[in-house]
């Protein structure tokens, strides 16, 4: 079964991986999303009655405040769940933790290690689950990422965009959503940390439908040239620790300094989902400088979450 088949067979009416929406609704969820950042107070009510339920298996800045916050200016309640001590699953069976949460609450959104822990969660809950990020996908900070970017430049259709470092969860996200909504990336990656096969072979299938365009690259040079947007992430996500110091060998080409910045299209802007590693992924007189929006991005992260959580909890 392809992952686009799993994706669609887990979700409920969820955000899974981002891969069982289409391209209308990633366009409509952006919409929303601006409409509630221009005018949060008509949307006041959206949630209102309604709890949602914050499973986090990692620590959190961007994630949890943007949740939580989220969902009380919506008017409803967000009950959240410290996992960090013990993985789910390890107390109780996922499928009891589904079946009793959907009794209680009206979604889940899950911070977790494995993305099979959010596709059992979507498996058997009669409730939409919201990955919240995994290892595979972060769909929420790739719908703030081209929001972003659709604020900066007007229109995705087209945009050069220019990912640089770790095929990762990130990683994968900007592809599934680039593909979804029209704009052309390019990923510089190592070929031995280059993203997985099956979900770049289905980010260029739909891009064949919205005119998107996503290629691979294995040089960091290849990847921004003439981009309107570079962006990079850390090199080593929490997990990964242990292997930091080797993969430090692998990237250490692939850090995006002034001189990457300037193969890239004049004024083009720098994107980070944060936290960031100054000195290593990036240099300070990048990500500090005019031309970063890594701020705007953290800002943009609320109003996905409160678009996301409306169209499927509201």
């Amino acid at each position: 079964m392809s992952v686009a088949a799993i994706a669609r067979r887990v979700s409920t009416g969820g955000l899974v991986t981002g891969m069982e929406w289409t391209p209308a609704e990633v366009r409509e969820v952006l919409r929303l999303a601006g409409k509630m950042k221009a005018n949060p107070a008509r949307y006041r009510s959206a949630l209102e009655g309604r709890s949602v339920a914050l499973i986090f298996e990692k620590p959190s800045l961007r994630t949890r405040v943007t949740l939580e916050v989220g969902v009380a200016s919506l008017g409803g309640h967000a009950v959240f769940l410290d996992q960090t001590g013990s993985r789910l699953g390890e107390r109780e069976p996922l499928r009891d933790v589904a079946k009793n949460l959907e009794r209680w609450v009206h979604a889940i959104a899950v911070r977790t290690f494995a993305q099979e822990t959010v596709d059992e969660l979507a498996r058997y809950a009669s409730i939409p689950v919201v990955n919240a990020l995994s290892d595979r996908f972060h769909p929420c900070q790739a719908l703030a990422d081209f929001l972003t970017l659709e604020e900066r430049f007007g229109s995705l259709a087209g945009l050069k965009l220019a990912y640089v470092g770790d095929g990762n969860n990130i990683c994968h996200s900007l592809m599934l959503t680039a593909a979804q909504t029209g704009a052309a990336l390019r990923v510089g990656a190592p070929k031995s940390y280059q993203p997985a096969e099956d979900v770049t072979n289905w980010a260029r299938q739909v891009a064949q439908e919205t005119g998107a365009t996503i290629e691979i690259v294995d040089t960091p040079e290849a990847a921004v040239a003439g981009a309107q947007a570079v962006y990079t992430d850390v090199w080593a996500s929490m997990g990964q620790e242990e292997e930091a110091a080797e993969r430090a060998k692998f990237f250490a080409a692939f850090q995006v300094n002034p001189s990457l910045m300037e193969q890239a299209a004049p004024g083009a802007v720098f994107l980070h989902c944060l936290p960031a590693h100054r000195g290593l992924e990036v240099t300070e007189d990048v990500i500090d400088s005019p031309r970063s929006i890594v701020y705007e991005q953290a800002e943009n992260r609320l109003h996905v979450a409160k678009a996301v959580l409306a169209t499927l909890a509201g």
